[in-house]
């Protein structure tokens, strides 16, 4: 097989800075030891978030130009809305800044206090807009998307007896609505299967309970269906996402991710009265019906973008060079939730530092130490973002696994720069029995990853 070679060619680049050793520590100092808090100026190879990081396209571009800014149906919304109606097929499309306000508008809607709504994973913005609802997120992925090592092409699974089990347990009437993250960006970038929407959704309809989908790498998702799953290799990418969500009754979006564009999301439902009341909290909270908080500009790039998203060549290359990353660290050594998922590669901290426990942070520690050996931003998945503080006596209760994130932003970084992510992660695996946890010195009550202060321990 000949090389994956990267399916565009570069017009423009933008220039990435060395930094010494001596200065990537004054910066971890200077930002208490949290990622979030560096300054962009001071990272080489950025793997954050592959949230609005990718680059647009030319034809993106070209959309941009033609943006309609009239503040009440300009042709730019109605390009959109056109677009999103086309491969998401819901009646209703809300535009909005970005997926968490859409989140935060449909659990401000739908969930009440005591209320109850099942997912096969939440990812950190939804858990938190669906607590700040007074609703409780209830996590049920399929067992093996708990194991790391586990081999299993739909790790993002939801578990459907123990979602029938929760009906049971707390009745129909607490659960508001269900959803599925496609593909399951907490449990390592793992897809859904199609023969597993259509279950989720067969028992969702049995009891009248509404399931959305997140969909923001819903692209993804549709590759790892054409490639694992049987009786869809002949199939076009746009025709499983339109299957995907025929199953759901409606879903939220970020486009920063598979929409290919810097920001911008969109909530869609089925349902006409719902649809009345989240365009009042729209309007309130975000902006009027034909725009959402999103420039005219915003709204064109993102109609051309979520169909590029689609283009299969892209996503042959976009799949293979993230699998590249996995496959190159494996080998080396390096524990890794396997196999490799769509957006990332999530390496398993807990394996990796087995002398740093839970409540110590490995996977912060980790995430540290890449930066101070090679200037390299990741993300932490596990106790700092997912653990859980008692408010009351301040016991901490451990995530269920312990991630680093190497998210790949979009048609951004070449096979060079990842060749050197690999000989970083490489390089601190040889030493990893130095390392040391941390400790967290400052935090908020929800989100804390964002801004919590931390210090290494001694």
């Amino acid at each position: 097989m000949r090389t994956i070679i990267e399916p565009f060619r570069i017009k423009a680049v933008e220039p990435i800075r060395l930094t010494t050793p001596a200065e990537r520590e004054a910066h971890l100092h200077a930002a208490d030891y949290n990622l979030f808090k560096i300054h962009a100026d001071d990272v080489l190879i950025d793997l954050l978030t592959d949230s609005g990081t990718a680059a647009m396209s030319a034809q993106q571009w070209g959309a941009l130009v033609t943006g309609d800014e009239s503040y009440a149906g300009s042709a730019s919304w109605f390009r959109f809305e056109a677009a999103v109606r086309d491969i998401f097929g819901f009646g209703h499309v809300l535009p909005t800044h970005q997926g968490r306000a859409a989140e935060h508008i449909l659990f401000s809607v739908m969930c009440k206090p005591g209320d109850v709504v099942p997912s096969n994973t939440h990812f950190d913005t939804t858990r938190a807009n669906i607590e700040r609802a007074g609703a409780r997120a209830v996590d049920l992925v399929i067992a093996e998307g708990l194991v790391p090592s586990a081999r299993h092409p739909f790790k993002g699974n939801l578990d459907v007896p123990r979602l029938e089990a929760l009906i049971r347990e707390v009745g129909r009437e607490r659960i508001p609505l269900c959803m599925l993250t496609i593909t399951n960006n907490s449990g390592g970038g793992q897809p859904v299967s199609m023969a597993n929407i259509k279950a989720v959704a067969g028992v969702c309809r049995a009891h009248g309970i509404p399931l959305y989908i997140d969909a923001c790498r819903f692209a993804e998702n549709a590759y790892f269906i054409i490639h694992r799953e049987a009786g869809y290799a002949e199939r076009a990418p746009i025709d499983v996402a339109r299957e995907m969500f025929s199953y759901a009754d409606g879903c939220t979006m970020s486009a920063k991710k598979d929409g290919m564009a810097n920001i911008g999301g969109f909530l869609c439902t089925n349902d006409d009265r719902l649809a009345l009341r989240e365009t009042e909290l729209l309007i309130l909270t975000e902006g009027f019906v034909t725009y959402g908080g999103m420039a005219g500009r915003d709204l064109d790039a993102i109609a051309t973008g979520l169909y590029e998203a689609l283009d299969p060549d892209y996503l042959r290359y976009r799949i293979t060079s993230t699998t590249y990353l996995g496959r190159h660290v494996a080998e080396g050594g390096v524990p890794i939730v396997e196999p490799p998922g769509g957006h990332a590669i999530y390496i398993d901290a807990a394996k990796f530092l087995p002398h740093v426990p839970s409540l110590q942070l490995p996977g912060q520690a980790l995430v540290v130490e890449l930066y101070r050996e090679a200037g390299i931003r990741c993300c932490e998945i596990g106790t700092l973002m997912f653990g859980r503080r008692d408010p009351v006596t301040g016991r901490e209760t451990p995530a269920a696994m312990e991630l680093v994130r190497l998210a790949i932003p979009r048609r951004v970084y070449t096979q060079s720069h990842i060749d050197y992510v690999v000989e970083a992660v490489l390089a601190v695996w040889q030493r990893r029995e130095t390392l040391r946890g941390l400790r967290i010195l400052e935090q908020a009550p929800s989100l804390r990853h964002f801004t919590a202060r931390l210090a290494p321990l001694d």
